[in-house]
């Protein structure tokens, strides 16, 4: 199918997309409740994700004990995923997470990897940052840290990580093709990649493709299967798979009270390899 104009081929230019989505994510780390950014009855919990934020977090794979092992302050249900179930960390890796965000994936991520192991978080939006950070002392670890940074332009060295996940971050890039290169650059070879994010299954109406809240929201800036095969085979990834969650709808309608999300976008897991010589 053809694939409705992404953020990448919009009007805007690269600098006002990350803007619309930093100022967006700023708002969400500030929030005083740190739960939803979405509006709800007093006494009742937030059921709204339309600007990505209050998706329960055992709807996007995580287990109870995953929710009760991370400090208060870190799961912002920001999510369509959860990398680390397909992340198969072992002890003593490095894993870098693209949009770290007040560091859930991070923290959970280094209970896999251990003492010996290491994760970083890269995050563009200073709020967020600041509130992982925050969080590290929280969760009482040594090995997570948090840096400031675009994931177009990562700041780690080449081939410096054993593991890239991300969870719902790269569909907001306006260049995803430079930051598949780039999470490519940054791993070991033979080192892997394993993202949740959403996918295109139809082309978006004009008045959620064009909407600053519909990008800011991982909605209108979502690629087709084909779109993220070609960008991750382009980058020299080999052993891609793309899945699809038919189940994701169960969230994803609930993202937006005027239209069902699911019949647009689907929630998938999209893992790669660095080959161990660049083929």
């Amino acid at each position: 199918m053809s694939e409705t104009p992404s953020t990448e081929e919009s009007s805007r230019s690269a600098n006002e997309q990350r803007q619309i989505v930093r100022e967006r994510y700023a708002e969400i780390a500030t929030e005083d409740d740190q739960q939803s950014c979405c509006e709800s009855t007093p006494g009742e919990e937030a059921e709204c994700c339309d600007d990505s934020a209050g998706t329960n977090s055992e709807q996007l794979g995580y287990s109870q004990d995953d929710v009760e092992a991370v400090a208060d302050g870190a799961d912002l249900g920001l999510g369509c995923g959860n990398p680390n179930a397909i992340a198969d960390l072992d002890p003593g890796e490095t894993v870098l997470d693209l949009g770290s965000g007040a560091g859930f994936d991070c923290f959970l991520a280094a209970r896999e990897v251990g003492d010996e192991g290491h994760v970083i978080g890269v995050d563009m939006t200073p709020e967020m940052v600041g509130k992982a950070r925050e969080n590290v002392d929280k969760n009482d670890t040594e090995t997570v840290e948090f840096r400031l940074g675009e994931i177009e332009h990562l700041p780690v060295a080449d081939a410096s990580v054993d593991v890239v996940i991300s969870n719902c971050v790269i569909n907001l890039s306006p260049a995803k093709a430079q930051v598949f290169a780039e999470a490519f650059r940054a791993l070991v070879p033979d080192g892997r990649l394993a993202v949740s994010d959403v996918v295109l299954t139809a082309p978006l109406p004009d008045s959620v493709a064009g909407d600053p809240d519909s990008l800011a929201a991982c909605v209108a800036g979502a690629s087709t299967v084909e779109s993220i095969e070609r960008m991750l085979d382009d980058a020299g990834f080999v052993d891609i798979q793309i899945e699809p969650k038919d189940d994701s709808d169960e969230f994803i309608s609930e993202w937006d009270d005027e239209r069902d999300l699911s019949e647009y976008i689907v929630s998938a897991t999209i893992e790669a390899r660095k080959p161990t010589t660049r083929v």
